[in-house]
């Protein structure tokens, strides 16, 4: 390894690879770095939270767009915000909250730059509701391999090709996103418990139109009649109605129960939230060590967490007042815990299957369950109307994403095969979170492929932006 690259990996740590990284802070730098990166060209990287090897280039160059971090302007009236493609949502839930907007799509990470949210078209807890996170991108500025930048609308080819296309049509330098308005800084939650995953399934679909957000942690190591038992969490922007009616106290100690006789309106930052109720307040809890022991997280460490998790949580709780970190982003309050799953690292797989095939998704978690697979971060979500990304992730449908420790014995040959019944039924794996899947079945999984491929030839004939993920894909 040569004294300019260093070791990069995805937040899985699997496979680390060399590069050259190079930050440019301004429109000239960019283009210089995108000029001279070399044989082996370049691929944009934002905050490293990709999984899988998106942001990673083996012998060639990485385009840190942190020095881009600029908000440029913010439209309070209308609810836009001009942005550096090196922003945060961090940052914006930092600017924005107080002027009573917040970011319209996030995911269970808000470490994530606006350029990368955009190149992997990410999704959250609302996608039934407001789709991927480039439904709200009124427009961004592209830095294209011929050394040209270009402003790019919606309804484009190449807004298409690249919401979703992991960078690889070219450098996002600036975007224009429409924002979500709300009134206080707070959630209000809603909290249940489910049975099986027919149970959790029935739920999701008879009431989800009655919120903004929904999601399901599911027990993958429970069997028998409790396969699938799930807590289902979900929640809508709490209102300053909310705030004056749950009477908190400071330090939230005092909460009312509602009808059910379950405790609802609990205020966890008492009267802070009354004085400041568009405050953002962001827990933070030690690291773990930088080497944690190998072999921690086995099925027996994670079934007894996950027995716990199931039964403490409430049977039924609604109304719970909950901060914006706590709900959206609960692991974000711990620095680097990606570091629990030992040196060996994790893979987030993640596939979602079409409306129709639920019994697929059945046949998945019963798979899953019956190889013990230790996995105590596992998500449930509904997906709604697909975005026009080529290769933007989500359709309509079910969606499970669940973290495995890589050196599980057998976990190669099972998510293979879990692949091919997903691409059997028109499903697909999400290339942000991907690590292993196999080329040949890519088209199936996105039918646009063949155009995303024809575009970005004419586009970037020499191949200027690449990755170790479109090398592995054939992307």
């Amino acid at each position: 390894m040569s004294a300019d690259t260093v070791p990069l990996t995805g937040w899985g740590r699997t496979a680390p690879t060399a590069a050259r990284p190079t930050r440019p802070r301004s429109y000239e730098e960019a283009v210089a770095a995108v000029r001279g990166c070399g044989a082996r060209g370049g691929i944009p990287r934002g905050l490293g939270r990709a999984y899988g090897d998106a942001a990673q280039n083996a012998g060639g160059a990485v385009f840190d767009m942190t020095g881009l971090d600029r908000v440029h302007a913010i439209d309070a009236d209308g609810g836009t915000v001009l942005c550096g493609a090196g922003v945060s949502l961090h940052r914006l839930m930092e600017v924005l909250l107080p002027l009573g907007w917040f970011v319209p799509v996030t995911p269970g990470t808000r470490h994530v730059t606006v350029g990368g949210a955009i190149g992997a078209d990410v999704h959250g807890k609302n996608h039934h509701v407001s789709g991927s996170f480039s439904r709200h991108v009124l427009s961004f500025e592209l830095l294209t391999a011929d050394g040209e930048i270009r402003t790019v609308r919606r309804d484009t080819p190449l807004f298409d090709a690249t919401t979703g296309g992991m960078g690889l049509t070219g450098m996002i330098l600036t975007a224009t996103v429409q924002l979500q308005p709300v009134e206080t800084s707070l959630m209000l939650v809603d909290t249940e418990r489910a049975r099986d995953l027919d149970d959790l399934m029935a739920r999701l679909t008879a009431t989800d139109h009655a919120y903004r957000y929904s999601v399901a942690w599911i027990d993958l190591l429970a069997r028998g009649a409790a396969t699938g038992r799930a807590v289902l969490t979900r929640g809508n922007h709490a209102p300053l109605e909310a705030l004056r009616s749950s009477g908190a106290p400071e330090g939230g100690a005092r909460a009312r129960r509602d009808a059910s006789g379950t405790r609802a309106h609990r205020d966890p930052s008492g009267t802070r939230a009354h004085r400041d109720p568009l405050a953002f307040r962001t827990p933070r809890f030690p690291a773990p060590p930088a080497f944690f022991p190998e072999g921690l997280l086995n099925r027996t460490t994670v079934g007894l967490f996950n027995e716990l998790w199931y039964r403490t949580s409430p049977r039924a709780r609604t109304g719970r007042l909950q901060g914006i970190p706590a709900f959206f982003h609960p692991l974000d309050g711990v620095p680097h815990w990606n570091r629990v799953y030992g040196r060996g690292g994790l893979v987030q797989y993640q596939f979602v299957v079409g409306h129709g095939h639920e019994e697929t998704l059945h046949r998945i978690v019963r798979r899953v369950s019956g190889h013990r697979c230790p996995s105590f971060l596992a998500v449930l979500k509904r997906f709604g109307d697909a975005d026009p990304g080529w290769l933007s992730f989500p359709v309509p449908g079910w969606t499970l994403a669940m973290d495995l420790p890589a050196g599980l014995p057998g976990l190669g040959a099972l998510l293979d095969e879990i692949d091919d019944e997903v691409a059997a039924v028109g499903g697909r794996v999400y290339l942000a979170k991907d690590s292993r899947l196999r080329p040949e079945l890519l088209a199936t999984m996105y039918p646009r492929l063949d155009d995303f491929r024809a575009l970005r030839a004419e586009l970037d004939p020499r191949g200027v932006f690449t990755s170790d993920l479109s090398r592995r894909l054939a992307l």
